[in-house]
């Protein structure tokens, strides 16, 4: 009997977890899902994601895979991974994937949304969800700065180093669309492209809101891109105003 591979599509917050990927300390979204889907099969397994999200990044519609020995109902596992995974993780929906499917590798589009709060009081039920910006933004400047990110760039200067790896990876991707999108409370960052490096969204709202508040001229990002030097631009913005939203196949 051959395995059977499933798709999932997960939300959780992940304002107490370490992150998607495993990590030494602290439980990982990653972790967890493998630990509830030992107890459910009794099988070794694991839980591929469509990219991994740092420490109190949340998401909406992460994607990731898992292959089974043992074929068995979408719905089952749905119930029973819901059951055992803390109320902050909900698998949304799961169900049988062709054999080349690969959560990572097979993805062609992804969204985040970031949030920003410029209120002067932030409330108590969005604070685990946004930045609270306690200063001034210049809404249309903003608009013009995010233009500046959209199209095919190489984003080593907006990319934290990913740790060891064999082979210098390529820091070129492609933004189609950065929005800005005015909320009752503030505004929204809207980021749709190819894919992303790691702390990549992050890195570059900070600069959007350092060029915003005044700190940074418009003209310093097309400098910091062609630097390619991450010490060129800002620091990146808070975990917990980021959200994974979609992944696209």
């Amino acid at each position: 009997m051959s395995d059977t591979l499933y798709k999932l599509v997960i939300a959780y917050d992940g304002t107490s977890f370490s992150g998607w990927q495993i990590q030494p300390r602290g439980d990982s979204i990653q972790g967890l899902l493998e630990k509830a889907f030992h107890t459910i099969t009794k099988e070794e397994c694991r839980v591929i994601g469509s990219g991994r999200t740092d420490a109190g990044v949340h998401a909406l519609g992460q994607v990731a895979h898992v292959r089974l020995k043992q074929k068995r109902e979408p719905h089952k596992i749905k119930h029973s991974l819901n059951g055992l995974l803390p109320p902050a993780i909900r698998v949304r929906s799961i169900e049988e994937a062709p054999k080349s499917f690969h959560a990572q590798l097979s993805a062609k589009i992804k969204e985040y949304h970031y949030h920003i709060c410029l209120d002067e009081v932030v409330l108590p039920f969005d604070r685990p969800y946004v930045w609270h910006l306690r200063k001034t933004l210049d809404i249309p400047l903003l608009k013009k700065a995010a233009a500046h990110f959209v199209g095919t760039h190489d984003f080593a200067a907006f990319a934290n180093a990913p740790g060891k790896t064999s082979k210098k990876p390529s820091t070129t991707r492609t933004i189609s669309r950065l929005d800005v999108i005015e909320t009752p409370q503030g505004i929204r960052l809207e980021f749709e492209g190819n894919g992303f490096l790691y702390k990549m969204v992050r890195n570059i709202t900070g600069m959007l809101v350092a060029v915003a508040s005044g700190r940074r001229h418009i003209a310093d990002i097309h400098a910091t891109l062609l630097s390619k030097d991450r010490k060129k631009a800002e620091r990146a913005a808070p975990a917990q105003g980021l959200f994974l939203v979609r992944v696209s196949y």
